[in-house]
């Protein structure tokens, strides 16, 4: 019977910590600021994919942990 209660307020807690969460984010108004949109279009710009995909055999030939040949 105790484990049922525990049970019980473990899901309240959870349903009020969630309540909490949902309200805190319906409230907060974030707005990207023009620096913010020129950095996010720089990282765009400069790391941008390459057309060529890497097979199986360059990723192996590339990674850096090799076991003991590594070091």
């Amino acid at each position: 019977m105790t484990a049922l209660i525990g049970f019980i307020v473990l899901v309240a807690i959870a349903l009020i910590g969630w309540g909490g969460a949902v309200l805190k984010y319906k409230n907060l108004d974030y707005k990207v600021n023009q620096e913010e949109a020129e950095g996010v279009a720089h990282e765009l710009v400069h790391h941008a994919p390459t057309d060529k995909e890497m097979g199986i055999k360059d990723v192996i030939k590339t990674i850096s942990a090799k076991g003991y040949k590594a070091i």
